[in-house]
């Protein structure tokens, strides 16, 4: 059994370790710890996922990748409109030219009969209201805002803060090792993983060592965790949904910033750990 421990979060006293276990290429679970030092959250980490592995549950049989949760309540709240019955096939008309078909001789159409003159109590009846203009439909959303072609600004930022920290580029390239599984930066190609690294480096402390600094929070993989917790504990995107709402006052993980994407994923593995504990479910979920 391989152990991977990783920090994922390190914010004043606070430190958060993901520890996950594979058997060859089958992922066995994972689990998250919080503690002041980054050594008492591995520990942490590290019992809740021996206590899983040791007692599992009906959910932790589930497949190693886990289906999505909805992103969009609206869209599986909304009724998908009724077909509309085809129109009925035209009437066929028989041409005079066609042999062997007799054309029947067309009545004239009777005449319309004289409008009836107005009675008393309808001329004395207030005339109807004008029918009330339709609601505009609400606007579309806007549509996400692309990555921008030129990072030159955010890399120039980049080595600023490089040459604040002290760190040459055998340093950085260390670092980043530990945070992208490579050591050159031209080897990242997604812009909220670049923002990811230069919020990172700011906030570490000049001097700092690049084999124990913080690396940043990668939203690729709390949502990769989020929904490996989900699939644990055996909920759909209704009471994922509903759970979110309870906790975090919004409908989306979209919606949430990485800080409170992670605060989230802690609540689930709280409740991973009720679940084999045999306690009761989260109150508030649908289903």
């Amino acid at each position: 059994m391989h152990v991977q421990v990783r920090l994922l979060h390190c914010d004043g006293g606070r430190r958060v370790v993901l520890v996950s276990a594979r058997d060859g290429e089958r992922f066995l679970g994972s689990a998250l710890g919080e503690a002041g030092d980054a050594e008492e959250a591995e520990d942490r980490a590290r019992a809740r996922l021996l206590a899983r592995l040791q007692n599992p549950g009906p959910a932790a049989a589930a497949p190693e990748r886990a289906p999505s949760v909805p992103e969009r309540a609206s869209a599986s709240l909304t009724p998908a409109p009724e077909k509309e019955r085809p129109a009925p096939p035209p009437t066929r008309t028989v041409a005079a030219s066609e042999p062997g078909l007799p054309v029947p001789p067309q009545a004239p159409p009777p005449a319309a009969p004289p409008p009836a003159p107005p009675s008393a109590a309808a001329a004395s009846a207030p005339p109807e209201p004008a029918p009330l203009p339709a609601t505009p439909a609400p606007p579309a959303p806007p549509s996400p805002v692309e990555d921008p072609q030129d990072w030159s600004a955010e890399l120039t930022h980049l080595d600023l803060q490089l040459r604040r920290l002290g760190w040459d580029r055998e340093r950085e390239a260390a670092y980043l090792q530990r945070c992208f599984g490579h050591p050159s930066r031209d080897r990242i190609t997604v812009y909220a993983d670049l923002i990811a690294y230069l919020q990172a480096i700011e906030t570490l402390e000049p001097g700092c060592d690049p084999a124990t600094a913080a690396v940043p929070l990668r939203r690729a993989d709390l949502l990769e965790q989020c929904n490996l917790l989900l699939q644990q504990l055996g909920w759909d995107g209704s009471m994922g949904r509903s759970f979110l709402e309870k906790h975090l006052g919004v409908s989306s993980r979209q919606q949430l910033k990485d800080a409170d994407l992670l605060r989230f994923n802690m609540l689930l593995e709280e409740e991973t750990l009720l679940a084999a504990d045999g306690g009761p479910a989260a109150p508030g979920l649908e289903g």
